[in-house]
């Protein structure tokens, strides 16, 4: 795993060509960076280059600016960037510069990040839509705005501006949606390092550890693999795990806790998203057993419904339907299932929904809904199944045994030509399964 993948220029370049097919060929497409953020004073959260740009180039630097300009002549996908700089990379790093962006990333042109002024209404001009993330970026909304205005000026001379202006997401998140072989590849990685820190973080536990503890063990290995945390990694233990985005993670744990872990690697731009519930002193309860069985039940039943052809929704409706009737059977609801599905009283213990898509953002980009109806399943599709029971540790309407235990189980999901490929399937899942991972450590 420490031979480092790389994805191929010729998949970028595949990517802009569909976009640029998607936009047609009077169109023109804008893409910035991310920012730099300042974290405290001069100091700088890390840099994150924007999902999109990274998609379409792998473009790393901030300060950049992508354009496409379908059947252009002298040039479709044109790249702004910042010029070397000696003084500024002696402190910073190196750049690519303008000359060494083009051969390095596929692209017909480079230009100065400070050209973009004096190029950028020329290149509006004659093209009918411009599709541009809208409302993201308050400043460069502005800048577009004053570049078509120019080009508006300028209409008596024979100038024709722009006059459709249209979301870039409603292109672009139907292509991200669909994962390319490449960037399977990227996303298997990031799932693999994930499986591997979510092991280690099992083996460590032992009574009394903080939660902080396991989450530097979980993160030890995203970083020993070239990863990073995809997400704030989330470590509850006992009642913590009743919380869905728990943040604090410096809570002792206790002989007879649960422990949540929900962490994932992030690859390359390409995260995994993984939850796994286990006892710290490596022994379920039976209480603890009968609603960990129940929510493994209640994805296996999501994951039956996860092949082609099939709504996205329909998981989320099996796996519910699974929670209340172990619900029922177990005696924290009452009455006849029809009944609790239809009012819905199964939320006072799974709050969420069974999952989402998953790629180059965590809650990746796509619509979940065509037309009002939940969309149907199609190859290269990646997404979590990941249900859950939480009861509260202070709800007096249920068994004193049930409360204050959080439970979770979550795995990422590929759909495939006729069914699906778990790409987090190597980690212990049911009771059994990791009772034995956590026994190795014994042994040993």
């Amino acid at each position: 795993m420490h031979t480092a993948l790389t994805m191929p220029a010729k998949a970028y370049a595949r990517r802009r060509k569909q976009l640029m097919d998607m936009a047609g060929g009077d169109a023109i497409v804008i893409v910035p960076s991310a920012h730099e953020l300042i974290r405290s004073r001069d100091t700088h959260y890390p840099f994150r280059q924007d999902s999109d740009l990274s998609y379409l180039t792998g473009f790393p630097e901030p300060d950049s600016v992508l354009v496409l300009v379908p059947g252009r002549k002298h040039g479709e996908t044109l790249l702004f960037c910042r010029e070397r700089d000696a003084e500024r990379e002696a402190w910073d790093g190196p750049r690519y510069g303008p000359e060494s962006a083009v051969d390095a990333f596929g692209l017909d042109d480079a230009y100065p990040i400070t050209d973009l002024d004096d190029i950028l209404p020329g290149l509006l001009e004659g093209r009918t839509r411009v599709y541009y993330h809208f409302g993201r970026d308050t400043d460069f909304d502005l800048k577009l705005i004053g570049w078509v205005n120019r080009v508006r000026e300028m209409v008596r001379q024979g100038a024709q501006p722009p006059h459709e202006f249209l979301v870039l997401g409603h292109l672009l998140d139907e292509l991200r949606l669909f994962k390319d072989r490449d960037e399977l590849r990227f996303m298997q990685r990031a799932a693999d390092i994930s499986v591997l820190a979510h092991e280690a973080a099992m083996r460590a536990a032992r009574p009394g550890m903080r939660e902080y503890e396991l989450q530097a063990e979980v993160e030890a290995v995203f970083r020993r693999f070239d990863a990073e945390p995809a997400y704030g990694s989330i470590v509850g233990a006992g009642s913590n795990a009743c919380v869905l985005h728990y943040r604090a993670n410096n809570a002792a744990s206790r002989d007879g806790d649960l422990v949540l872990i929900d962490a994932g690697a992030e690859y390359r731009g390409y995260a995994a998203d993984i939850t796994r519930t286990f006892p710290v002193n490596g022994r379920f309860s039976p209480a603890q057993r009968a609603l960990h069985d129940l929510v493994g039940a209640a994805q296996a039943a999501a994951l039956a419904q996860a092949r082609p052809g099939l709504p996205y929704e329909a998981g989320h409706l099996a796996a519910v339907e699974t929670l209340t009737e172990g619900l029922l059977r177990l005696g924290l609801l009452k009455g006849k299932l029809e009944r609790n599905l239809a009012d819905g009283s199964y939320r006072r213990f799974y709050r969420h929904k069974t999952g989402h898509w998953l790629g180059l953002d965590v809650h990746d980009v796509g619509e979940y809904r065509i037309d009002g109806e939940s969309r149907l399943l199609e190859p290269g599709m990646v997404f979590t199944i990941e249900p859950g029971l939480y009861v509260s540790s202070d709800d007096t309407t249920v068994d004193p045994k049930w409360r204050g235990i959080g439970i979770r189980t979550e795995d990422d999901v590929v759909i495939g030509k006729d069914g699906c490929e778990v790409l987090t399937d190597k980690l212990a899942r049911s009771a059994d399964e990791i009772e034995a991972l956590m026994g190795q450590r014994r042994a040993a």
